[in-house]
């Protein structure tokens, strides 16, 4: 996995912290923890798409960040377990998985002219 690619998964990363925030931010310090996670998050995925293919960055990049953002619901939110969101989430991340497979090498670098 090229650096690139590794930028697109740590935004998604961010992007759970900061949905999450958008939600459960109480005070000054989680909501700008929030605008932090915002800002890291959106910039890692920027820099990725000026080498990656956009519509593959992005929709890796909410894929992983919905299925991050559900689990971590379940796991420190008590939201109940729902085995039809896992199975939407294991189909959603399968789609994800499978849009970088087909996505041809050569599109991955694009060289500006």
């Amino acid at each position: 996995m090229n650096k690139d690619w590794m930028k697109v998964f740590i935004a998604a990363f961010f992007e759970v912290f900061w949905v999450i925030g958008l939600k459960h931010a109480d005070s000054g310090l989680e909501w700008f923890g929030t605008v932090i996670a915002i800002v890291v998050s959106f910039y890692l995925m920027i820099m990725a798409g000026e080498k990656l293919p956009v519509g593959t960055v992005y929709a890796v990049f909410v894929g992983m960040g919905t299925a991050g953002t559900v689990l971590s619901e379940m796991l420190f939110f008590d939201v109940p377990f729902d085995p039809a969101k896992i199975a939407m989430i294991v189909i959603l991340l399968a789609g994800v998985i499978g849009l970088k497979l087909v996505t041809d090498n050569d599109d991955e670098e694009r060289v500006d002219a």
